[in-house]
């Protein structure tokens, strides 16, 4: 194997296959990136076992080809060689079949490799008919559900990702049991079956940061995988196995606070009331509601106490006190696009809804925090 490429376009190829790459690899060759130059292009792939990412750099991008072939480069240093080279084109040329030579007019490198031929046979399958999304609109969705994944492995199905097909609708549900984000999206087409499917947390939030752009995304769902489609990038990703819980029924129909807030200045002054609460378990900020007025306030017996005044609108003029997690609205109104938010509220033990004035199709979810 020996080609000619110009240098951001294999720095591209690398910085999108090397998010398959795990530190817990157990199998030593799955710690490198195959490359694979055939008289289409540049394959290069990457696994964990679990998550897989295969890129197709075409035979129109790559400046020289003079033979093709394939070998198995150790992820530690190609990406940074790649970079950190001076030249606008590098060459990269096999020697000794399992000695990679990467080098430029002025400078070169050579490494020792792994055999392709002890690379996993990594199967990646498509359906005949894919559900298709644009790729602006799946990122925006996994950007708004995915940060309430749970953290704890105590409940691996609460890990990832809930995405529910029921004919032309997708419903979208992460939730760690303290919290809840909840995005609806109408399909274009149908899909050809109802369809439920979990993707684990950290694989999804890979796939948002590969998406650039508005250009479709294939999904492809099997029984235990999901593969997706997007430009020249193959993404696919083992599911989780379980039922996720049904949580449609946490989220009440009717409300006795109706409260419309500003965002940014709901947000300035929780974040500032939250300025004591860092480093403390659940960063706890107290909201109190008299009519037309909001206070938030936090307290740390061995900092001081901290309060801010809003003025809001709303349905209902009784006293109202709720305490939440701070970190925790913060998340949630970031997802928010609007310059007000409604807040819909029962009481101090219910949970607490976020939701835009105009958008439907997102709901967040915190359950309040006891302070007594």
């Amino acid at each position: 194997m020996k080609f000619s490429i110009e240098k951001n376009i294999i720095l591209e190829g690398l910085n999108n296959v090397i998010r398959a790459i795990s530190t817990k690899n157990v199998i030593p060759v799955l710690n490198g990136i195959k490359f694979e130059l055939t008289s289409e292009g540049l394959y290069l792939t990457a696994s964990d076992s679990e998550l897989t990412i295969k890129v197709l750099i075409e035979s129109k991008d790559i400046k020289q080809v003079t033979t093709t072939g394939g070998i198995v480069i150790q992820s530690k240093y190609i990406l940074d060689i790649v970079r950190k080279m001076p030249s606008d084109v590098i060459n990269f040329e096999v020697i000794d079949g399992l000695k990679i030579k990467i080098y430029t007019d002025n400078n070169q490198y050579n490494l020792n490799c792994l055999d392709i031929n002890d690379y996993p046979d990594v199967k990646l399958e498509e359906n005949k008919d894919p559900i298709i999304i644009k790729g602006d609109i799946f990122k925006t969705i996994i950007n708004q559900t995915s940060f309430a994944i749970s953290n704890q492995e105590l409940r691996p199905i609460l890990t990832g990702v809930n995405f529910k097909f029921t004919k032309d609708v997708l419903e979208t549900v992460a939730t760690d049991s303290y919290r809840l984000a909840k995005k609806n999206i109408k399909l274009n087409a149908e899909a050809e079956k109802d369809l439920e499917i979990v993707i684990p947390g950290k694989n999804i939030m890979e796939l948002e940061r590969i998406i650039t752009d508005e250009s479709d995304i294939e999904i492809h769902i099997f029984n235990n995988k999901a593969l997706f489609k997007y430009k020249n990038i193959i993404f696919q990703t083992n599911l989780l196995s379980g039922n996720y819980p049904n949580t449609s029924n946490l989220i009440p129909s009717e409300f006795a606070y109706i409260v419309k807030v500003n965002k940014r200045e709901f947000n300035d002054a929780i974040d500032r009331a939250a300025l004591l609460t860092q480093g403390k378990d659940k960063n706890i900020v107290k909201m109190s509601l008299d009519n037309t007025k909001m206070v938030i306030n936090s307290y740390a017996s061995e900092i001081g106490k901290v309060e801010e005044q809003l003025t809001v609108e709303t349905n209902n003029v009784e006293h109202l006190e709720i305490s939440f997690s701070s970190k925790y609205m913060l998340e949630a109104i970031k997802t928010m696009g609007e310059e007000e938010i409604l807040l819909l509220l029962n009481s101090d033990v219910k949970p607490l809804i976020i939701k835009s004035l105009t958008d439907e199709s997102l709901i967040q979810l915190i359950l309040p925090i006891k302070t007594y």
